[in-house]
């Protein structure tokens, strides 16, 4: 080859070499640019955010930025079958997936079915979710397991450099749902809602049946503070009223089938808000709602009252008694075969009266909200309102007033590395600011104070039936979810849907059917080898040496208290003001405990 012929092939392999670099160079920054325009273009769609749009736009970024390394990878996360879920399957993967370049299949099962795979990726190590949301009310069992990674530790060392700055805890209004005994963050809420009393206001509120209420009982028919109170409206409604235009109603609802979902109606709290427990929040110190007793070293002593526990006291009985009683007597007859979820559904169908537990974000569903609901009007505006439960007689001044789940991320160990960087981006990023406004209009499910405070909450405060006062009032503080007491969630609540149905079923006494569950789950409790504050029984004594003993097991209450209620618009205005009622069996003084929870 002549030299100048070699010249001209330099000239042209340099010049293929440059337009081959430029088109790299062009196509790294088309595809930059795409991701960029992605954060734009949802900085635009997350509208209701507390941040400003430029706010938006600059977390957005810090996610594309920081999951620059991680692009075309894949993630697998899981959550239950509720709204808010189905709709960060729907939405925020698509939206992160634009952002980030990161891939993430967010399968929605069943309740159970989170449990049962998360407890079985804890006994093989076997990988099958990268990060779960799960409820916190198993932040006992992780803490005791160490099957979840400690997220304060994580984002204070190899997570830092992908833990969003925007983050700001000190917004969450119930991160301790998720913390251990020290504090530490072991699962961080991604959702949460409380279990409230379900009303038709509409009939509450007519003018009739107050007036046939006033007549027969002599006091107000509004929303009852006591379960006294709550036996006889419902009583009204079912046996007093009976019909309404030619439609048989009824004052009670709950499902009473023998399936594996009743066990949360008592273990999400319906023990201690009849009074089992003890003061102390957020769970009771040192006995809790579900009768555990736990010593000074966090270790569960038992839950038979002959160990100190409460499981078959005299309030846990009354609190069985009275489930069992309400459904036999106030439910329709076909209550006690009805699913939870059955029985939710069931009461958007405009014959129930009044609900004493529904999930509020179940009220998200088209069969509360729809304008062809029956317990909405011509308009679509609904006759239903949530507020308070009422407490039964064992309950006192600083015991927790009522349940609040909070299904919470939770990373087991076995993710590690990149896929703990990408799944801790993910979690993030559905609990941002940017999305959380968004995210609570479509699940009534919010985390952050910011966001019940947020304009958008301002400007529709009652369309929720009373979601956005309950989160403003001075009460939501005193709402938890299951406590630290619980060793091994998944193995001990299974006896309870297991065993309570056999008192409303007939084939045993409430007494007999907790004293078989007390002993059977201490003995399950002393079989449980765990690596952190693992199970020690007390030694067994009399059951009147522990009744007689301070706090809970409380020796039985005969005398049953006056009923009270309060109108719904008096107890809003109450929350407005940042007030609560004042019950003579529960709620005096309520406010120096709120005060002292808060400091």
């Amino acid at each position: 080859m002549s030299k100048k012929s070699k010249w001209r092939f330099v000239k042209i392999a340099s010049l293929v070499i440059s337009i081959a670099g430029f088109l790299v160079a062009t196509s790294t920054f088309a595809v930059a640019d795409k991701y960029e325009d992605a954060a734009k273009k949802w900085a635009k769609e997350f509208k209701n955010s507390v941040f400003s749009e430029q706010e938006r736009i600059d977390e957005l970024m810090w996610f594309n930025k920081t999951a620059a390394p991680f692009r075309g990878k894949k993630l697998k996360s899981v959550a239950e079958s509720i709204v808010i879920h189905q709709w960060e399957e729907r939405v925020l993967t698509k939206a992160f997936k634009e952002i980030t370049g990161i891939d993430v299949v967010h399968d929605i099962i069943g309740e159970d079915s989170v449990v049962e795979r998360l407890q079985t990726q804890m006994a093989t190590g076997q990988r099958i979710y990268d990060i779960y949301i799960n409820d916190a009310d198993l932040v006992g069992t992780h803490y005791r397991k160490g099957s979840a990674i400690n997220l304060t530790e994580y984002m204070a060392g190899e997570g830092k450099d992908v833990t969003n700055p925007y983050l700001d805890l000190d917004d969450w209004m119930n991160a301790e749902f998720g913390q251990d005994y020290d504090g530490n963050q072991l699962q961080l809420p991604d959702q949460q809602f409380p279990a409230l009393l379900w009303f038709r206001y509409d009939w509450f509120t007519d003018p009739k049946y107050k007036e046939m209420f006033k007549n027969k009982y002599g006091y107000e028919l509004g929303v009852p503070l006591n379960f006294r109170a709550y036996e006889d409206i419902a009583n009204f409604w079912t046996n007093d009223v009976q019909y309404i235009d030619g439609v048989r109603i009824y004052g009670h609802l709950e499902g009473g089938k023998r399936e594996a979902i009743l066990l949360v109606r008592f273990t999400d709290a319906w023990l201690s808000v009849s009074g089992m427990g003890d003061k102390g929040l957020p769970n009771g110190i040192p006995v809790d709602e579900w009768g555990i007793r736990v010593d000074a070293e966090h270790r569960p002593v038992g839950c038979m009252v002959e160990r100190g526990g409460a499981l078959n006291s005299p309030a846990a009985v009354y609190a069985i008694q009275t489930y069992s009683d309400w459904i036999l007597n106030y439910a329709p007859p076909y209550a006690p075969g009805l699913s939870m979820y059955e029985s939710f559904d069931t009461a958007g169908g405009g014959t129930i009266a009044m609900q004493v537990w529904m999930y509020a974000c179940l009220t998200a569903g088209d069969a509360y909200k729809s304008i062809e609901s029956p317990v909405t009007d011509e308009n679509g505006k609904i006759l239903w309102r949530l507020a308070p439960i009422p407490h039964g007689k064992y309950w006192e001044e600083g015991m927790k007033v009522g349940y609040q789940d909070a299904g919470s991320w939770t990373i087991p160990p076995m993710t590690k590395g990149d896929l703990r960087k990408m799944a801790w981006l993910w979690a993030q990023f559905c609990v941002s600011k940017t999305v959380s406004v968004d995210k609570f209009i479509v699940g009534q499910t919010p985390v952050r104070k910011s966001t019940v405070w947020s304009d958008w909450a301002t400007e529709n405060e009652g369309i929720f039936g009373g979601i956005i006062s309950f989160y403003r009032s001075p009460i939501e503080v005193l709402y938890t979810d299951t406590g630290l007491n619980v060793p091994d969630y998944p193995l001990i609540a299974e006896q309870w849907w297991r065993n309570l149905p056999k008192v409303w079923g007939g084939q045993a006494t409430a007494q007999e059917v907790l004293d078989e569950m007390a002993e059977l789950i201490d003995s399950i409790m002393s079989r449980l080898f765990l690596p952190t504050a693992a199970p020690k029984l007390n030694p067994i004594k009399s059951r009147a040496y522990w009744l007689n003993q301070p706090g809970s097991p409380k020796p039985e209450i005969l005398n049953e208290p006056k009923p009270r209620t309060i109108g719904y618009d008096e107890l809003i205005q109450l929350f407005r003001e940042g007030k609560v009622p004042q019950d003579e069996v529960g709620w005096d003084g309520i406010e120096k405990e709120i005060k002292v929870y808060q400091e």
